[in-house]
């Protein structure tokens, strides 16, 4: 398993990172320090924006080993080997340097996965062969995350399932941080009447997106069954405020964006509207509820896969 804990919001695991003429800081630790390091850069405001940091597990069979690295455009300095070591609080580990060889490491990380299933969906590399009993998404390894290996984005799969069992209707859905389009494709096909509209803060997801839907048979465009990308910061786009409000509402960042960008969130929800929140340690939930709480919503489901929660929000129709 693979975790990011990123400097600005997007997809709960998602954003391209070219390592050419690049080093890297790691550590071996536990897996409660390494979750404790994540969410101690997450709430590092001063964080430079371009060191990414991540944590996964050394192996499958040593689930509680797990190693955390930290990417930079340069062969670290003492006060930035002090500075990744700050993370670790009293536990700061052995940190080692190494430079890191000329490669797309998103897209390397992720080859060779193995297909997942969660609720009716069965998510997969072309690689693979489909399934053909049931929904079906191609979606390789590629520079935005979201195969649907990541517990959240996993997770959102089975959450959306659940809601359509329990009678939720939408028509007119949209997907914040949509990585490689996964999450938005899932709840078209829910709702296939829905209008659908999906974006990311990253630029090169645009391209991945559209790639993802030629691969599996989405059509672009405005019309209901039809699917809208475009590149925004939160709701910060025009298109995106003149879509809403939206019934439907996903968003699978990270805690401190959800909790950031709560106000404007909610208010692209309907009254009585529905939303999907994840990207969140289970620790981390009670900060976002409570967020959320104060703008009426109420708990519908949770669900934790993992060391992670996903929420199913539901909106007061009272405000």
């Amino acid at each position: 398993m693979l975790l990011l804990s990123l400097p600005h919001w997007t997809s709960a695991s998602a954003r391209n990172v070219q390592v050419a003429d690049s080093w890297k800081i790691v550590a071996e630790v536990s897996k409660d320090v390494a979750r404790a390091a994540l969410v101690a850069h997450e709430d590092a405001i001063d964080w430079p924006p371009e060191w990414i940091v991540t944590g996964m597990e050394v192996a499958d069979d040593r689930p509680e080993k797990w190693t955390v690295e930290v990417y930079l455009e340069h062969k670290p300095k003492k006060a930035e080997l002090r500075r990744v070591a700050a993370l670790f609080d009293s536990d700061a580990p052995t940190l080692t340097v190494e430079k890191v060889p000329e490669a797309d490491w998103v897209t390397e990380s992720q080859k060779g996965v193995e297909p997942i299933r969660a609720g009716r969906f069965h998510v997969r590399t072309p690689d693979h062969p489909a399934d053909a009993g049931m929904v079906d998404f191609a979606i390789p390894a590629s520079q935005a995350f979201g195969t649907g290996q990541h517990q959240t984005t996993a997770g959102c799969l089975a959450m959306l399932d659940l809601m359509k069992r329990e009678g939720v209707v939408a028509r007119n859905h949209a997907d914040i941080g949509t990585g490689t389009g996964l999450l938005a494709f899932a709840a078209m096909h829910l709702w296939p009447s829905a209008t659908a509209t999906a974006s990311d803060i990253d630029p090169v997801c645009a391209g991945v997106v559209r790639d993802n839907m030629a691969m599996n048979g989405i059509v672009e465009g405005d019309r209901a069954g039809e699917l809208i990308m475009v590149i925004a910061d939160g709701m910060d786009d025009p298109l995106l405020k003149l879509r809403g409000p939206y019934d439907l509402f996903i968003a699978n960042i990270l805690a401190g964006p959800l909790v950031e960008l709560a106000p404007s969130f909610a208010s692209a929800v309907t009254p009585g509207g529905n939303l999907l929140l994840a990207g969140l340690l289970e620790t981390q939930e009670t900060r976002v509820r409570t967020a959320y709480r104060k703008l009426g919503f109420r708990l519908g489901r949770r669900l934790v896969n993992g060391d992670w929660s996903i929420l199913w929000l539901r909106k007061s129709r009272h405000r």
